[in-house]
Formats: structure tokens, C-alpha cells, sequence
């Protein structure tokens, strides 16, 4: 590993602890370098908050070393006014003459102008360094941007003869994660802005679908109900967490007892990709769709996912409903942990 990969190396470190408040602005961080010494680092902690590089000078102790200081970014530096200042502005007001960034930033109203402008004022831009760990930092911000939808990621647990749980109109689910392994779903609600099933799912299972048992931001629980028929008493409305209800009616007698938003959908066209743009525009970056089984293949089949992660259970259940299918083109990554075989595929 080279210098340059070691201080930014650090700046990735950096960034992920924005992983909970960054969103739905891109995890970033920055690190100011003098004489082989860090005399400064910072992160972007929370949306609408002071960016990574705004931080990084806050914390140097010594001013006068920022004309020999060389600054390493994750992501290209802003050049606008949004809820902060440009921080590309803000490096050359500083002095520092060298800046090294992981990679471009794909949103319109940077997408280059950042490094033009550092540029342009006498500054000596390098790009690329650890760019595609840089890239797979900031996955969700670069699908919001390029495909105009949150990241999506499918998740499901499975039996060994794949089935997702038994044929029943009543009573609990087949439980197929193990206790440890709950505990990562509940890690992966946290990194979601929103959770989704579908309307069977949400009566006959009736889950929370929040994040409880590890601190942080609860995320929406988007619910498909085309007709209104879901119950109150369910715990989607239990408060804990905002709903959001899709379908074609709501149900008034329901809206009068239960707090929650409701989005009218025209459930006689697909509804999938209207529905995920109408999430970005919630500020929705990243949203994970648990079930039921025909929804998760709708958005396999619609080729609208971008990561699955599907944990494989050694109990057989002979039948009962079966597991979405994967195309055989997509090659999964095996990963052993909690007492679990997860099999995770990206859609690149």
C-alpha cells in the first residue's frame, strides 16, 4: 500500500461513521496531511450538517501548516450552495495546493466542477486513489443519482429444500434465521431508510419491521395494501416507526384510529418503479424489501434490485411457499457467520 492509499484508506474509515446520519447525502471523509502526519480529519455526520472536509479543517490545531498540507477526500468536493457552502471554495480559501479524491461525484450539480474549480485556482487534483473502494462507499448515493430510485436489496431466509416458510392462512411463520442472525437484520434495517412488504406478509405475519434491537434511526415501513383491507391492530400502526401505506383506497375507519401517510397508486400498471421514484423524492436512499415471496420476484423480474441476501437454514420443510428464483447469470458470494450460510449476489 502506497502513501496515498494509507492516508485515504483513513478517510474511508472515516466515512463510514456517517453510515447512520450521512443519509440521503453520501458518506464522505477527508483527511489533511503535513510532513507524513495527519493534523486533521473529519467526516459528514449528519444531512444538512458540515461536510467531511469542513470538518477536517475545523479540527487542525495549526493553521500555518495548511499551505504544505495535502488533503485526501473519499468523494469529489462540492462546488455549489446547498444547506453548506462549496467545499471545493473552502480548500482553496484554506491553501491547501494538493488534493488527492477517491472518486468523481455523479450528482449534476457537481459531476466535475468541484475538481474545475480546484483546478482552475492552482491546485493539484489527483483522482482515483482506492476508487473502487471509494465507489462501493457511496453504492447507495450512486444508484439514487444514476438510476433515480433508492439502492434496493432483496432479503430472505430459506429452508434447505427451498421454501420460505409453510402454506398457512394463520398462525406464526416458519422461523428459519437463527436468534444471532435477527439480530443482523435488525443492523441492516438500521442502514435502510425504509423496509417494504407486501400486504399478506403484514397480516399474516404481523411484524414490527423496525429496528429495535440496536440503537438508531427507525426506518419507514412501506406497506403495500391495494385495498385497504389491513387492520389497524396490526403492529405496522403500533407508532413506533412512520408507515407508509401504497394502495388504490384507503381505508377510512382505519385512518381515523391510526397514524400513518398514505400514497394512492394505480395498481392496474406496474407500480414498482413509480413507487421507488416516489421514495427518492421522500428522501428514501436505500430501502430493503423483506417479503412476501411474490414480491420480492416482482422486483427480480424486473431486474430492480441491486443486492440479495439470502440466509440458508438446514431445516427442510418439505413444502409450503417457495423462495423467489435468481437468474443462474448472477453468481452469489458465500459467507459464514452467526451459525448461518448467507449467500449474498450483486446486481452490477
Amino acid at each position: 500500500m502506497t502513501k496515498d492509499e494509507l492516508w485515504m484508506s483513513r478517510a474511508i474509515e472515516l466515512a463510514r461513521k456517517g453510515m447512520y446520519g450521512a443519509p440521503p447525502n453520501p458518506m464522505v471523509g477527508a483527511v489533511l496531511v503535513c510532513d507524513d502526519r495527519i493534523i486533521g480529519e473529519g467526516y459528514h455526520r449528519k444531512y444538512g450538517e458540515s461536510h467531511a472536509e469542513v470538518n477536517a479543517f475545523a479540527s487542525v490545531k495549526e493553521d500555518k501548516l495548511l499551505g504544505r498540507a495535502k488533503m485526501y477526500v473519499t468523494l469529489e468536493p462540492c462546488a455549489h450552495y446547498g444547506h453548506t457552502p462549496p467545499c471545493a471554495k473552502l480548500i482553496i480559501e484554506k491553501g491547501v495546493k494538493e488534493v488527492y479524491v477517491g472518486t468523481t461525484d455523479p450528482f449534476a450539480k457537481v459531476n466535475g466542477a468541484g475538481i474545475r474549480m480546484l483546478r482552475e485556482s492552482g491546485v493539484k487534483v489527483t483522482i482515483g486513489v482506492l476508487e473502487s473502494q471509494c465507489r462501493d462507499l457511496i453504492c447507495h448515493f450512486l444508484v439514487n443519482q444514476l438510476n433515480d430510485r433508492p439502492y434496493v436489496m432483496l432479503k430472505w431466509a430459506q429452508s434447505a429444500d427451498g421454501y420460505i416458510d409453510i402454506e398457512r392462512e394463520s398462525g406464526t411463520p416458519t422461523r428459519l434465521s437463527t436468534a444471532r442472525s435477527s439480530l443482523r437484520i435488525h443492523m441492516l434495517r438500521l442502514k435502510h431508510q425504509a423496509v417494504m412488504v407486501g400486504t399478506r406478509t403484514a397480516l399474516l405475519d404481523n411484524p414490527q419491521l423496525t429496528a429495535r434491537l440496536v440503537d438508531g434511526r427507525q426506518p419507514l415501513r412501506v406497506i403495500l395494501d391495494r385495498r385497504g383491507i389491513l387492520p389497524d391492530s396490526l403492529r405496522i400502526f403500533d407508532g413506533t416507526s412512520p408507515t407508509l401505506i401504497v394502495g388504490e383506497t384507503d381505508n377510512e375507519a382505519r385512518a381515523k384510529r391510526a397514524s400513518y401517510q398514505f400514497l394512492q397508486t394505480d395498481f392496474s400498471k406496474p407500480i414498482l418503479r413509480p413507487l421507488l421514484s416516489a421514495l427518492k423524492r421522500l428522501n428514501i436512499q436505500a430501502l430493503l424489501v423483506e417479503g412476501g415471496a411474490m414480491l420480492l420476484q416482482s422486483f427480480l423480474d424486473e431486474g430492480l434490485w441491486d443486492e440479495i441476501q439470502v440466509e440458508h437454514a438446514d431445516a427442510i420443510l418439505h413444502s409450503g411457499v417457495k423462495a423467489p428464483v435468481i437468474p443462474n447469470s448472477f453468481q452469489a458470494e458465500r459467507e459464514d457467520a452467526l451459525g448461518s450460510v448467507f449467500m449474498h449476489y450483486r446486481h452490477n
